[in-house]
């Protein structure tokens, strides 16, 4: 079970008339491909390992996980997809950019 607290801070009420009601936003309609603003990022993790990091999507979760399941079978790696980011397992900048500057999205090398 996760640790974070998902109702928002509230763990009691003494009203008997309460009812939570979870803000849930309404679903994004995605952005075509042409406008999306795509930045990819080198980081490095612990033991100086190298994650390739996309982020700038604007759209709905589903087509977020399609995009992440797209680029890494395309690379032919693990990764996944987290607080609306692409993540790849190694350096895949280079090829990660051919491919989505080939499927119309407009993205570009980010970072130092």
């Amino acid at each position: 079970m996760s640790k974070k607290n998902k109702q928002g801070g509230m763990v009691y009420s003494t009203n008997k008339n309460f009812n939570f009601e979870s803000e849930k936003p309404a679903p994004l309609n995605s952005l075509p491909p042409h406008q999306q603003n795509l930045k990819i990022y080198l980081d490095r993790l612990g033991g100086g390992k190298l994650l390739t990091r996309i982020n700038g999507f604007v759209g709905n979760e589903q087509d977020l996980e399609a995009l992440g399941k797209l680029l890494k079978q395309k690379c032919g790696v693990g990764g996944s997809v987290k607080e609306e980011e692409i993540l790849l397992q190694g350096d895949h900048r280079d090829k990660v950019l051919k491919l989505l500057t080939d499927s119309n999205y407009k993205a570009k090398k980010a970072g130092g």
